[in-house]
């Protein structure tokens, strides 16, 4: 079993699951993390520190958001890996339960 990042997180990107995880499972976009199904440990610690909510364990994905699955592992392909927690961006507040964000999601710089 593995750890979903889903769109609550798109334009968000706060890193705080980063530096709780033992696996260094995270991956990072220009405004969304993913986490990688092949290093995920399964232990839990992310969810809890993401102050959005956004991070689901695979068979609690909403129905609405199970695209998300593979996107994580597809991203976490291409992105570089995050190890330590950064600044989320100025405007992450207000991001923050905006619906459907999937539009806004940034795959290159």
């Amino acid at each position: 079993m593995t750890f979903v990042v889903t769109d609550n997180c798109i334009r968000c990107k706060y890193t705080d699951c980063v530096s709780v995880c033992p696996a260094e499972a995270f991956f990072e976009g220009p405004n969304f993390l993913v986490i990688s199904p092949d290093d995920c440990i399964d232990c839990d610690l992310c969810p809890v520190e993401c102050p959005v909510g956004a991070i689901y364990q695979e068979d609690d994905v909403p129905d609405n958001q199970k695209e998300f699955i593979a996107l994580n592992a597809e991203l976490a392909q291409i992105w570089p890996r995050i190890t330590e927690v950064k600044a989320p961006p100025e405007d992450a507040k207000k991001w923050d339960n905006i619906p459907n964000k999937l539009k806004h999601l940034v795959i290159d710089e």
